[in-house]
């Protein structure tokens, strides 16, 4: 938590004036009970109405003059937490966007979220509530004692008694909660978990008639989660009853020694009121400070959670590379091999080709054959776990990451777009792209309908493009990538949605490009990639061949099962 708090260092200013108001506010407070026994031993006791007349102004003054000050200080103090919260918020989205993917994966998206959100207002609050009452309390606590002590000595031992045993109370359950607060919120993070999958993959859990185990398995979850919450509530709920047992017993014994030595001449009655009046501002404000250290530790809890985070460092180190080296392969993989994090079996292995510039290279394989992650060594989206993979001839571990990515244009296997128009997205993948490139974008990726029967370029995109259908969110996602003009482009498994005849068209006004881009293209249609310069076929994350559509029909197996069963008349034919 406390690397967070460079978060604070622009509002210095307000996290000072914040406590300062809050103290000056406490200090008037403090001289209520001493105007309010004058009253009673000089103003009522000798029936001077002109003394209680003036007490009463004063008794006014310092509560005006203590609004004006307690109104200062939540405004310094909201300031200042509500600035930290956006520094901290956008710090954190900013690390997040940094991560590589590998960081990415193993944190989870659902956790990421939590700390974005849930833990970011705690913290928020946390800090307000510091501000306004880590001083106050304590000042007002200590300062009731001094001043009780100043009105009599032998009755403000009571004092002196009551407060260490409210302090172990107060400590002693922050000590037990904050890890209970801990477990909460990691509970809640599968909480939200489990709400994301549901809401992503209801089409899914509907098809396969799941609602009732999804929803008998979420409302476990769910109760463990309350059992937790109601565990560490109840915990949290002594805070309140037993500083009253503590106080009120106090306050019994203090009016008891009180009366006994009014009684004796020793005491005027003013000078108990004072006292009682003293002891019922430390039950105030130790129960204030209960509530803070209760939301004081939720906001430590989160607030670790969040530096946890932050000091994830991203595995991916930039290299300094910003060309490659002359008439050079496009993309050469030697030997590459890609292993996730946590995970003991390789996803790719053993990959060795080279794509030169404006070839066409197709990959095809079953599902989980690792098509998708051999392509995403080449933009280094992960790092190879033994072998290279090269870009014009420089290992793609020494470029410059931006510079390695804006050679390259990435069609993604789930098409996603964002809030806004289609020239937004379009224009997306670079800031310098003109009119015209995206309109010559949009023409390539066979996107114009699409664009014309919403209105044109200025048309609304809903979030994630649900105002548009899966074959149209993928060519204006294509055109997106083609928009820069890159000099690789990938398309994993991109036009799925799109029927043939698009998707022959497509790739024939790829091929025509002026710019000649090297295409890789990931698909599981074997129409789609038959006429590549290449094909290589994965098996369980081994290449099994590579070659041309002939040559591979002639000697790849896996190649001839997955082309026949697609072209059942051919393989009767040749049958």
């Amino acid at each position: 938590m406390r690397k967070l708090l460079k978060y604070l260092a622009d509002y210095k200013k307000e996290s000072v004036l914040g406590p300062l108001f809050k103290l000056l506010e406490a200090s008037f407070e403090l001289f209520v009970p001493l105007v309010v026994a004058a009253i009673i031993d000089k103003g009522i006791a000798n029936g001077d109405y002109a003394y209680i007349l003036r007490m009463c102004l004063v008794l006014v003054a310092l509560g005006v003059i203590g609004l004006v000050c307690s109104i200062t200080a939540q405004f310094f103090a909201a300031k200042a937490a509500v600035g930290f919260s956006t520094k901290l918020r956008h710090a954190l989205f900013s690390h997040i966007s940094s991560l590589s993917h590998t960081e990415i994966d193993r944190l989870g998206t659902s956790t990421l979220i939590t700390r974005m959100t849930s833990d970011i207002n705690q913290v928020q609050a946390g800090v307000n509530l510091v501000l306004r009452l880590f001083l106050r309390s304590p000042f007002v606590v200590f300062g009731s004692m001094i001043m009780a002590f100043t009105v009599d000595f032998k009755c403000a031992l009571v004092f002196a008694a009551a407060i260490p045993v409210l302090a172990l109370v107060v400590f002693g359950i922050m000590l037990i909660t904050m890890p209970l607060y801990k477990k909460t919120q990691k509970g809640l993070d599968g909480i939200l978990l489990k709400t994301r999958e549901n809401v992503v993959g209801a089409r899914v859990i509907r098809a396969f008639s799941k609602e009732e185990d999804e929803t008998a398995e979420f409302k476990a979850d769910n109760e463990a989660l309350v059992h937790v919450q109601k565990f560490v509530g109840r915990i949290s709920a002594l805070m309140n009853p037993l500083t009253y047992i503590i106080i009120n017993a106090a306050v019994i014994w203090l009016i008891y020694k009180g009366a006994v030595r009014v009684e004796m001449g020793e005491l005027s009655q003013g000078m108990v009121v004072a006292l009682y009046n003293y002891m019922s501002q430390i039950l105030v404000e130790l129960i204030k400070l209960a509530n803070m250290i209760i939301s004081l530790t939720k906001a430590l809890a989160c607030g670790n959670r969040i530096a946890d985070v932050i000091e994830v460092k991203n595995s991916l180190k930039n290299g300094s590379a910003k060309q490659g080296v002359p008439d050079a392969p496009a993309v050469e993989f030697d030997n590459a091999a890609l292993t996730y994090s946590g995970s003991k079996e390789t996803a790719v292995e053993g990959v060795s080709f080279k794509a030169m510039h404006g070839e066409t290279i197709g990959i095809i394989g079953g599902t989980g054959s690792g098509k998708t992650s051999l392509i995403s060594l080449i933009p280094r989206f992960y790092d190879v776990s033994g072998g290279t993979v090269k870009v014009d001839g420089v290992d793609v571990r020494e470029y410059d990451i931006a510079a390695l990515r804006g050679k390259i244009g990435v069609v993604p296997q789930k098409a996603v777009l964002f809030k806004g128009t289609i020239e937004s997205n379009i224009k997306w993948s670079g800031e310098d792209i003109t009119d015209a490139a995206a309109a010559r974008a949009v023409h390539t990726a066979q996107a114009d309908e699409v664009v014309d029967g919403k209105d044109g370029m200025a048309a609304e995109v809903e979030q994630e493009g649900r105002n548009f259908s899966g074959g149209q969110r993928q060519r204006l996602t294509i055109a997106r990538a083609l928009a820069k003009e890159p000099e690789i482009l990938i398309l994993d498994d991109s036009a799925s949605a799109l029927d043939f005849a698009t998707d022959a068209a497509l790739r024939g006004a790829i091929k025509a490009l002026p710019y000649n881009p090297t295409v890789f293209i990931v698909s599981q249609r074997a129409s789609s990639i038959m006429y590549a310069d290449k094909i290589i076929v994965l098996d369980d994350g081994v290449p099994v061949g590579m070659g041309t559509h002939r040559e591979l029909i002639r000697d790849c197996e896996v190649y001839r099962e997955i082309y026949y069963s697609q072209f059942e008349s051919e393989a009767t034919d040749n049958g």
